[in-house]
């Protein structure tokens, strides 16, 4: 598996449109069915968030995240390469996710009501709180 794979999966859910704990591509996704989405198609394990609020607090989305076999956390925020999924924070705890692709972003988000891909700006870099790779990217 290889960070081209873990993108080909990512911009399949391109255009779905965004529905909170959404999990069909085509139908409904949220930012976290983007996730599921990719580590079912590169065949990296389970992996599943569930039980979480449209604003996850708490601490509930990290220690999910940090719970995933199919997940290691990278040490630093600046160490992101294409492929790795990023935790971020709009306000308070972090609430969203979204896959790298190096310069722009894939993630499903509520604002324009479906899964897009966009610029990383400086105002989205400024987000990102913890980065986290799939096991076995080679």
């Amino acid at each position: 598996m290889t960070a081209d794979d873990i993108l080909a999966a990512a911009r399949q859910c391109l255009g779905t449109p965004f529905r909170h704990q959404g999990r069909l591509l085509g139908f409904g996704l949220d930012c976290a069915g983007v996730a599921i989405h990719v580590a079912r198609q590169i065949g990296v394990g389970h992996l599943d968030l569930s039980g979480y609020g449209r604003t996850p607090a708490n601490g509930q989305l990290e220690q999910s995240l940090d719970s995933q076999p199919c997940l290691e956390r990278v040490a630093r925020v600046d160490d992101r390469l294409p492929g790795d999924l990023l935790l971020m924070r709009f306000a308070g705890d972090p609430q969203h996710l979204a896959i790298t692709a190096g310069d722009t972003l894939i993630h499903a988000y509520e604002s324009v009501g479906q899964c897009c891909e966009h610029r990383l700006s400086s105002m989205w870099a400024a987000r990102i709180v913890r980065v986290y790779r799939f096991r076995g990217i080679e």
